[in-house]
């Protein structure tokens, strides 16, 4: 099977949920798998010097509106919450200790908090929110308390973002398909291009 398509994203990230929505969906008929990676935007920023889109001037009231709009067109639920953005620690963990035991589970939860912050104004930065949202999957809130309060799932994101910083990912969503990236929801149609004719 060909390489897997990885997809970098902040669970704070607008353009990151509005991705996660469609992202399987166009690798699908390629015969890849998506590989979802959480990372930490902040230090991606740090690393970049950029800032969150709402603290820049004029283009932070351009990315409002382009998020409601994007909503519209897609006919996603979405409002933005408050407070926004938040630290997504816990449940960028939490995937993480998923991950290494049921990738399916991993992204059926990740799916849950994103639609928890983005549709249901859910301060998925709270620990026991965190961990509520995986109650309706089967998984045990308290294992996943301990796990995202352990160190090994501290240094496994922190450790994640490095290797997504060393790789040039600066953004969220980010897109690497062959070694190539591909930065922000609205390039998900040059991913399937790429797919589709094999790179350019």
């Amino acid at each position: 099977m060909a390489a897997p398509v990885e997809f970098y994203f902040d669970f704070a990230s607008p353009y990151g949920y509005f991705a996660s929505l469609e992202v399987d969906g166009v690798v699908a008929g390629f015969g890849r798998e998506v590989e979802w990676k959480p990372i930490m935007i902040g230090s991606a920023f740090k690393a970049s010097g950029n800032l969150p889109l709402v603290s820049q001037p004029l283009k932070g009231d351009y990315a409002r509106h382009d998020w409601e709009r994007m909503a519209r067109l897609m006919g996603a639920p979405y409002r933005l919450p408050d407070p926004f953005p938040v630290p997504a620690l816990a449940p960028s963990r939490a995937y993480w200790w998923l991950e290494s035991k049921d990738r399916g589970l991993a992204k059926s939860y990740a799916r849950a908090v994103y639609l928890a912050y983005f549709a249901e104004n859910m301060d998925i930065s709270n620990l026991e929110v965190a961990c509520a949202l995986g109650v309706p999957l089967g998984i045990d809130p308290d294992e996943m308390a301990a796990a995202v309060q352990s160190a090994q799932w501290k240094g496994r994101l922190k450790d994640e973002t490095e290797a997504a910083i060393a790789k040039g990912v600066f953004g969220s969503p980010f897109f690497r398909v062959d070694g190539e990236g591909f930065w922000g929801a609205d390039r998900l149609w040059m991913v399937r291009s790429w797919l589709e004719k094999g790179g350019w």
